[in-house]
């Protein structure tokens, strides 16, 4: 116990809690953390072992990005109390940087199977996919929605649900399969946003679990019409029940330069014998 009262050098302290003197010593020069004493000789910083706790601390919130401030207003205070709730206030905050980091994680995954898609895809071909169950926010259009319209409602969207930036979610459109099976290919009913990790809630559209015909469209779109007619063609053949809305995705906007090379990804949800 006696060692533990020794006083420590200004090198030595640093040391054993892995920064650098210089840190101590503006510390010092600010008023947040202050040395046990001064060598009356030499000027130099000393320090007591009891003073690790009261450091570490500081480091802690230090790390949290607590500004000096706050920290100084803590250690002018201390108390059991305060430092739960200062603590619970930066754990909250990382939690939410937590979700940000892993909403902006599952966006890269999507830009990387895009993009592999790309290198790997056969325009031609049409496919049995499964997906999970999605909740996608959505906002209802018609024929006479225009474009800015269109801006304005997916604007409002991405700000009621803070999202910041456009890149932070999916976007796509939604046709209902009955206005497909009777040959309306340009009655688009909704606009969707997939956003990650969004919870469900009471309003949302969901977008259901199982298989679905996946195939692709590039170029004009007054075209489109021949694509889906070699979907239920497909299905047709398959004895595939077309279901719900066929979803509407571009996957290529980042890396062309011309409208002529866009490509849609088209998805429609399937019953079929031997699948569920």
């Amino acid at each position: 116990m006696k060692k533990k009262d020794k006083l420590l050098t200004i090198g030595q302290f640093a040391a054993m809690h892995g920064i650098n003197k210089k840190t101590l010593m503006w510390y010092d020069e600010t008023g947040l953390f202050k040395p046990a004493s001064i060598n009356p000789e030499n000027g130099y910083r000393c320090y007591s072992y009891h003073q690790s706790p009261v450091l570490e601390t500081i480091l802690l919130l230090r790390e949290l990005d607590v500004s000096i401030g706050e920290i100084q207003r803590f250690i002018e205070n201390r108390s059991a109390g305060s430092l739960k709730c200062l603590l619970e206030e930066k754990m909250k905050n990382l939690d939410q940087q937590i979700t940000h980091l892993q909403a902006v994680r599952t966006l890269l995954g999507t830009y990387h199977r895009n993009m592999d898609t790309l290198l790997t895809m056969d325009l031609s071909e049409i496919s049995i996919i499964e997906k999970k169950e999605r909740c996608l926010v959505t906002v209802d259009i018609d024929k006479d929605t225009s474009f800015e319209q269109e801006v304005e409602l997916i604007t409002a969207e991405t700000e009621k649900y803070h999202l910041g930036r456009l890149h932070k979610a999916s976007y796509g459109s939604m046709l209902p399969v009955s206005s497909l099976q009777k040959g309306l290919f340009d009655d688009y009913s909704k606009l969707f946003i997939e956003i990650p990790f969004l919870a469900y809630e009471t309003g949302l559209h969901t977008a259901p679990k199982g298989h679905y015909l996946r195939a692709f469209h590039k170029g004009d779109w007054d075209k489109i019409p021949k694509r889906y007619e070699e979907i239920f063609g497909y299905a047709e053949k398959h004895s595939l029940t077309l279901y719900g809305y066929s979803y509407e995705m571009g996957i290529n906007e980042t890396v062309i330069d011309r409208i002529e090379d866009y490509i849609v990804q088209i998805e429609i949800p399937i019953l079929a014998p031997g699948f569920s």
